[in-house]
């Protein structure tokens, strides 16, 4: 059985990216699923004095060993400001202190989504361009654009042509298991 990690680039607790991923994750079947929640890797702000001083946070090693212990990632970036959130930001610096590349090579389905036409467009072309350098094996990616209006708890992604979309990259993912 695969290993899936799921995991919402928010520390929202309501976050709308968490539910995206884990809907992506319910399409894959005969799978072990894990999600995780950014509000369990809390550490201090990064800086390089930081790091020289006390070392790499024991949640940073926590979080790359849940990395290194899955076969698949699906990861749903919420874009605050055009960027990575700040939560999220801190969680990769630190982990990559640990582990440069923190991906581990494994396949990545890449998500976003946001109350906005663009649907984290931004914030997707940076991770793109930056987590292959970080190990990451993107397989295929998917913006949902408009999240409150083309998706619900109970469905999932609910625009027709959206939804075809949605299950065409996590079967990308799959295929590469």
């Amino acid at each position: 059985m695969k290993k899936i990690l799921i995991l919402a680039a928010s520390n929202s607790t309501s976050s709308i990216n968490r539910a995206l991923a884990i809907s992506a994750g319910s399409l894959i079947e005969h799978s072990e699923r894990t999600v995780l929640d950014l509000n369990d890797y809390e550490m201090p702000i990064y800086s390089p004095e930081r790091e020289a001083s006390t070392g790499v946070p024991a949640a940073a090693q926590r979080f790359v060993e849940q990395v290194e212990a899955s076969d698949a990632i699906i990861l749903s970036l919420a874009e605050h400001n055009g960027s990575y959130s700040a939560a999220f930001k801190n969680v990769l610096d630190w982990s990559t202190r640990h582990k440069k590349k923190l991906w581990s090579e494994k396949p990545m389905l890449l998500l976003s989504t946001s109350p906005g036409a663009r649907g984290g467009a931004t914030v997707m072309a940076a991770a793109q361009q930056t987590f292959p350098h970080l190990g990451a094996q993107i397989k295929a990616s998917f913006s949902l654009p408009s999240f409150n209006d083309n998706f619900s708890e109970s469905s999932g992604v609910t625009d027709p042509v959206l939804q075809s979309h949605f299950k065409a990259v996590v079967a990308q993912l799959t295929a590469a298991l």
